[in-house]
């Protein structure tokens, strides 16, 4: 590569001359004369030398190409006024940009400042610092993922969280999937593989990324009985629609949407002795699935698995890393007959969870048996129950110095506002919250100014996500936890650049 490089750099040395252009000014060093620099050995220590050889290269690529074009374009102006310095010292500084870039992880930590405790786009729930330690211990040993240590031989992996889960839930058996997606296919194509699923109108919902029940059904191999109409549907219709080729009654909860008015549903504890009468399995796929009853703790009512259950449920599906503040999975509980079935289907190894979700999702559980301590040890409670005082608070000691990072450009108050659950979760029900909100001091162009500003803040190394709204960024602090406060505010200083 050395002498090809020389080649290039004789080319242009020999195009520059012929120009009247000094050859020093557009002359690029050897690779191997970068490399070799003393200054390049932290480089090739933190990187390597065969990617840090491929950078040079490239780097040294693209500076060729663009004096070429400069020169073929007769600018010769460009070409030497223009061009970059290319001395060693300033190729390696270039160089180690490109490094850094190229090796910066696409997943990075921002701040949630959206007012959405539990934002799917940004990883819902996060995890307690019990969890967290569990998972690194399950990613620096070899864990009994599947290995019984009482007997010396081959474990389920199910059992390292399936008491946790019955204690917690009133069911008899339980499994658990990569996610409740997951656990509502496998559900219906082990229980209704070529059957009738009847399910109301009203409830055929759609999640993110245009994720319809209709959808899953018909991947599962099921064949959906829709009954009622949008708005109203009546025990009648079930039992109508029910017969021989019935595999299953399924309640989806709608957990992202409310209708309101002229509306009648058919609630469990009704469907329940229906499903009984015609010996037909009845399933509730339960979305967020929260294990207490949040009220409590001064939130909305949501029902718990275990209320599902003693309703008359055969089977439930939730999902861990909504309101049970867990890892990302799906868990199906119920009858041990029917769980049974599920966990022979061969779907079930293709959908199953690792070690690490294991690892995190246990101490998660192990949390509820002490409920009334929940608030302070539960990351997601404790978002979600956070005093607005001590968000109003934040926001009087981050003001002054946001606004001086933005300038007179843009006017910051501290004012009220409302949070959500979010992600499937209560989606109706808002949370009294305290933020900062930022507005563009000049009239016109408002969306502009804003837009600039949010990608600002996008930008840094620890990117701000807010939420644009009535022409202005509302910063909602309620996911701003008190060890983040001051990495926020010490990074506002790059704005003013």
């Amino acid at each position: 590569m050395s002498e090809q490089s020389a080649r290039s750099d004789n080319t242009l040395h020999g195009a520059a001359s012929a120009a009247g252009v000094p050859a020093a000014a557009i002359r690029l060093p050897a690779v191997h004369l970068i490399l070799s620099d003393a200054d390049c050995e932290p480089l090739l220590a933190a990187y390597g030398r065969v990617q840090t050889l491929d950078a040079a290269r490239a780097l040294l690529a693209e500076l060729r190409a663009m004096l070429l074009a400069a020169r073929e374009g007769g600018d010769t102006a460009v070409a030497v006024a223009g061009a970059p310095d290319t001395s060693i010292p300033s190729l390696l500084a270039m160089l180690a940009a490109r490094l850094q870039e190229q090796n910066a992880s696409p997943l990075r930590p921002v701040f949630n400042l959206t007012g959405t405790v539990l934002h799917t786009n940004l990883g819902r729930a996060l995890l307690p610092d019990a969890a967290v330690q569990a998972v690194v211990d399950s990613m620096r040993w070899p864990m009994n993922l599947e290995w019984d240590l009482d007997t010396g031989k081959r474990g389920d992996r199910d059992n390292l969280i399936e008491e946790l889960l019955l204690e917690l839930t009133g069911a008899e058996a339980a499994t658990i999937v990569n996610n409740n997606a997951a656990a509502v296919l496998l559900m219906l194509n082990t229980v209704a593989l070529g059957k009738e699923v009847i399910v109301s109108r009203g409830e055929l919902v759609e999640i993110g990324g245009a994720f319809r029940i209709p959808d899953v059904m018909a991947r599962a191999g099921a064949v959906l009985r829709e009954v009622g109409a949008t708005n109203r549907t009546h025990l009648k219709d079930y039992d109508e629609a029910a017969g021989p080729q019935t595999a299953l009654m399924m309640k989806v909860h709608t957990s992202n949407y409310a209708i309101t008015g002229f509306t009648k549903s058919i609630e469990l504890h009704e469907l329940a002795p229906l499903s009984k009468k015609h010996n037909i399995p009845l399933a509730v796929d339960l979305g967020s699935g929260t294990l207490v009853d949040l009220e409590q703790y001064g939130l909305p009512h949501e029902t718990t698995v275990r209320e599902t259950i003693e309703g008359g449920a055969d089977l439930v599906t939730f999902s861990g890393d909504k309101l049970l503040g867990g890892p990302q999975c799906g868990i199906i509980v119920g009858r041990k007959d029917l769980i049974a079935q599920i966990k022979k289907n061969p779907l079930k190894r293709a959908l199953r969870v690792g070690k690490l979700t294991l690892a995190a999702l246990e101490p998660v559980l192990a949390l509820y048996r002490a409920p009334d301590l929940l608030p302070e040890r539960l990351t997601t409670l404790k978002l979600l129950t956070r005093p607005a005082a001590d968000m109003r608070a934040q926001a009087q000691a981050i003001l002054p110095q946001l606004q001086a990072a933005l300038g007179a450009g843009y006017e910051v108050t501290e004012e009220a506002m409302f949070s959500q659950i979010g992600s499937g979760a209560l989606p109706v029900d808002q949370l009294q919250s305290h933020g900062l909100v930022v507005r563009p001091a000049a009239a016109g162009r408002v969306s502009n100014a804003l837009g600039v500003l949010e990608q600002r803040l996008r930008a840094l190394p620890l990117p701000v996500i807010g939420r644009v709204a009535q022409d202005a960024l509302w910063l909602d602090l309620r996911c701003l936890q008190d060890y983040q406060q001051q990495r926020f505010i010490e990074q506002l200083a790059l704005l003013t650049a």
